[in-house]
Order: structure tokens, then sequence, then C-alpha cells
């Protein structure tokens, strides 16, 4: 393994850290809020993030632990990790804003982009708002070395409303594959293939959290924008978590002093966590790029065709997951972001 960036090979160090990081850290144990487990110390922001954007749009509570994020007429607002990460476990308890929220977009990922401009990798959670009435969506998706044109993207609808209260959402991200967690009940999982080649994410990442106007392509492919009579639009965030080898982006030294000893970050999903998988997909997922007939006459080489999965996304949509006529507009660029519909 090597550092592409540095064009030398990693430290010993660098590599026993990563595999502590994922070794170490757990997904149950620890203190609770609302009933959901947190297994891993809270990082305070002023340790471990910095404003990227927003000016006076973001606020730190008094605990250090709890941030607003505002989008009104003026800016946006956003954060980012002060470390860049190699593997570990990522995560986030979120509060969306309510009522009308047509072009609001929120998001919690990691990327490389201002490292690795023409190669990037990125893992993201997104949520994307809508007009009154309707659900908030929800949107993950992973890019590799630059594969911007293969966008993986996957929607489900919730079941519950993210504006209500905190939520728990999750990155596991290891050497051999992706697992994306809600309330600590995995949805995706996004495994390493030799059909992926270079494509699945290998390269140290930052952890964003950012809300912005997607007006351009988040609501029915830009139907519907960001209407500011119901500004300001507030984010809440908690619970943040940093645990992985943490790269320091200036002298890229490796850190894992913060990788405890004594808890068990899963490797893998248990039965009974993919019976739970399968029956939220199964009932919730509303898009996947693996099913999607209009973009793709033959799915890309790691699909694995769930025929449950492609019989209920074909009910939902016959358009684009039957043989449809009708094409999906073209991805927009963002923190992330692909075209919804």
């Amino acid at each position: 393994m090597t550092d592409s960036h540095l064009g030398r090979p990693l430290p010993v160090l660098f590599l026993l850290c990563v595999h502590a990081a994922v070794v170490s850290a757990g997904v149950g144990g620890g203190h609770e809020r609302g009933g959901l487990p947190l297994p891993l110390p809270v990082t305070p922001f002023e340790e471990g993030y910095t404003q990227i954007f927003g000016d006076d749009n973001l606020v730190v509570h008094r605990d250090g632990r709890t941030v607003h994020l505002t989008l009104d007429e003026r800016t946006g607002s956003g954060f980012a990790s002060q470390d860049l990460y190699l593997h570990g476990f990522f995560s986030a308890s979120i509060k969306l804003p309510s009522d009308y929220t047509a072009g609001v977009v929120v998001a919690f990922y990691m990327s490389n982009g201002d490292v690795y401009e023409k190669n990037h990798d990125e893992i993201d959670f997104e949520f994307l708002g809508n007009i009154r009435g309707k659900e908030w969506r929800i949107q993950t998706n992973v890019y590799g070395n630059g594969s911007t044109n293969i966008g993986r993207e996957e929607r489900y609808g919730l079941w519950f409303d993210p504006a209500d209260d905190f939520h728990q959402y999750s990155i596991l991200w290891t050497e051999s594959k992706i697992i994306f967690y809600v309330d600590g009940v995995p949805i995706r999982e996004v495994k390493k293939t030799e059909s992926m080649g270079g494509q699945f994410p290998s390269k140290p990442m930052t952890v964003y959290v950012t809300i912005w106007d997607g007006s351009d392509w988040a609501t029915n492919g830009g139907k519907y924008r960001v209407n500011y009579k119901y500004a300001p639009y507030i984010a809440e965030f908690s619970d943040l978590i940093l645990h992985g080898c943490a790269v320091n982006p200036v002298d890229h030294f490796a850190n894992c002093d913060n990788a405890p000893a004594g808890e068990s970050m899963p490797t893998d999903i248990s039965h009974r966590e993919r019976a739970k998988m399968e029956s939220l997909r199964k009932k919730h997922m509303t898009y996947s790029y693996c099913y999607d007939r209009t973009r793709y006459k033959v799915p890309p080489p790691e699909c694995i065709i769930n025929p449950k999965e492609a019989e209920h996304l074909q009910a939902f949509d016959p358009v684009t997951f039957g043989n449809g006529r009708h094409r999906r507009p073209k991805r927009h660029q963002g923190s992330g972001s692909a075209t919804s519909l």
C-alpha cells in the first residue's frame, strides 16, 4: 500500500493504526441518547472540526458537542474534520429542518476532492428536502478514484420524521466494504470486488457536514426550488463521532490514539441485521442504480440483482426500472450529489 499523494510507502505504524481502528471500534455499548446506543466517545467540535463556510450561520452550543447549521438567502454553512481518515466508523445524530424544504440538501459525507481533484473518493449520506406534505428522502452514494461517471446512488423513503427528533446516521468504512447505518440498522452494504477495479474508495478522506441550496436538482429534478419565505432552514447535529486512523492533512502523520481498546467494531453484518436490512430495503428503497434500465442496458458488473428488490422497484417506477423509454436527467455536481426524482 502506498500514499499516492506523497508517492512513498505508508509507514508500518500507519498500517497498524488502520487495523486497530477497524478492529477496536464498536457499534454497540456506550451511553444512550433516545434509546440509540452511542458506542464511541463523541468528538467535541473544537477538538475535531473546523468551519469551512457560512460565517455566523454555524453556531456551536455551549456543550461544544451540538452544532446548528443554517441555510438562508445569504449562504448555507458547513464544517469539516480537521484530519483526514483512512477507514473507521463515522457518525452523527441529525435533526433536519421541518415544513417546506424543497431544494434543501443536508449532507454528511466523506471526500478527498480537495487533495485528489481528478481521482477523488467519496462516501455520501445526503438528505433531500421536499414540498410540504411530502417526506424528506435519504440518498447514499459511493465514488472511488474519480469514477463520477458511474454514480452508485441508492435512495430511500424514511420510516420516521427526521425533523421531529435526532436520528443517528453512520458510515463504517473498511478496506473491503462500506456499510451505511440508520439508527444502528444497516441499510446498505457496498463490497469491494474485482469487478469494481480501482473504483472503491481507498485514499484518506475528510468528513464533511453541510447544508446548502440544491434547487437545480434536489427535488423532482429541480422542479421545486428553495423558497426562502420559509427560511431560515436549520439543521442540528450532535453526538459527532470520528473513529479511525487520523492522518494529519499537513504532515500526513498517522495518529491512532483515538482508537480505544476493548470495543469490537463489526467487520460484517450479522444474520439478524441482514434480515432487518433486507426488510427496510424492500419497503423503503425507491431508487438503486443497479436496477436502472434507462441508465444501464446491462447492470454494472458489481451489482448483484435481488429479485425481490427488482420487483418492488419496478412496481414503484416501471419507466426507470422496467422497459420504459424515458431517460433520467443528467447528474448535476454538488457535494456528492446526484440527480433526484
